[in-house]
């Protein structure tokens, strides 16, 4: 009888063979678990991923994340064939705001400039005058002229941060992330009792009495990255739980604490090694975006990359 780990081996290894088949390539946001992560090509977070794709030779983008990031995987790549392993893997926030909505809001508030974060559907970015994501958002508001009034959707967490960092009102939409509304500012203050000398990182998705508690607020990426710059030995990391794994692969030496063991976002841990393997057997689940959505929903990202 085989172990674990030579069923593990032979999985990664039918994988790859296909992969190659394929001509594929792998995305792994930071929140996937660690078996998906190690296998990727790419890890990090969703715009980046798209844009590192987009610039590849593969026919097929498999991305492990949830639907609105595979579909601007697809909107940067027309040509390129994108899959998910798991169909249903959405995103609870993306899902907080619906076209209809947004309209109705855009009537009350005429001529207003509307901010999308990168969180949302493509239908809701092909209605969007700017994309923004959490690491960039202050930068696309801060260049949007005064005079104008900002819808900001659907995070009113990162609206608010971003508001306050931008010195902009805006009319923030109430959505949120369920995953990061779980950390608590107790937490903080547990885990800050714990272990004193450990900085706290937290995602700008966060509520503000959390953001307030942070030594730095960060994206995902911006997190990683800091991790490995930074003279301290210890972080407190405030957001979903999933990216422990990269944090503790690129730094053995140091120790990552989670906020809370309840951010963890179940769709995000959807994937795993036999949905990856059966997703290109049968080359699904395919994502697909119309044409005049992808084509509206591309000016509002290729807007925001224009001012960052």
């Amino acid at each position: 009888m085989s172990s674990p780990e030579a069923k593990d081996e032979k999985l990664v290894n039918d994988i790859l063979k296909l992969k190659e088949e394929r001509n594929a390539i792998f995305l792994a946001h930071n929140y996937q678990i660690g078996e998906v992560q190690d296998i990727a090509d790419f890890v990090g977070d969703s715009l980046d991923l798209s844009q590192k794709a987009a610039t590849t030779e593969a026919e097929v983008i498999l991305f492990c994340g949830v639907h609105f990031m595979a579909e601007t995987a697809k909107i940067l790549s027309p040509n390129k064939i994108v899959l998910m392993p798991d169909k249903n893997a959405g995103c609870a926030m993306a899902n907080m705001i619906t076209l209809r909505q947004l309209n109705e809001m855009k009537k009350k508030h005429p001529g207003a400039v509307v901010v999308s974060y990168i969180n949302t559907t493509a239908e809701i970015k092909a209605e969007t005058d700017y994309c923004c994501t959490s690491a960039n958002a202050v930068k696309v508001v801060q260049a949007i002229p005064k005079e104008k009034e900002i819808l900001f959707i659907p995070d009113k967490y990162l609206g608010d941060y971003t508001s306050k960092e931008a010195n902009r009102k805006m009319i923030l939409w109430e959505g949120y992330c369920p995953t990061h509304r779980r950390i608590l500012a107790e937490d903080i203050l547990k885990k800050k009792a714990l272990y004193p000398k450990a900085e706290v990182l937290v995602h700008p998705e966060c509520t503000p009495d959390v953001i307030a508690m942070a030594d730095k607020v960060l994206s995902t990426s911006g997190i990683c990255r800091h991790a490995k710059e930074s003279d301290s030995e210890e972080f407190i990391i405030g957001t979903e739980i999933g990216i422990l794994h990269r944090l503790r692969k690129e730094n053995p030496n140091r120790k990552f604490y989670p906020a809370s063991i309840l951010s963890d976002c179940s769709n995000m841990k959807l994937n795993n090694l036999e949905k990856i393997l059966w997703s290109l057997e049968d080359m699904v689940y395919q994502v697909e975006v119309p044409a005049n959505i992808a084509k509206r929903a591309k000016k509002s990202i290729d807007r925001m990359l224009e001012i960052v």
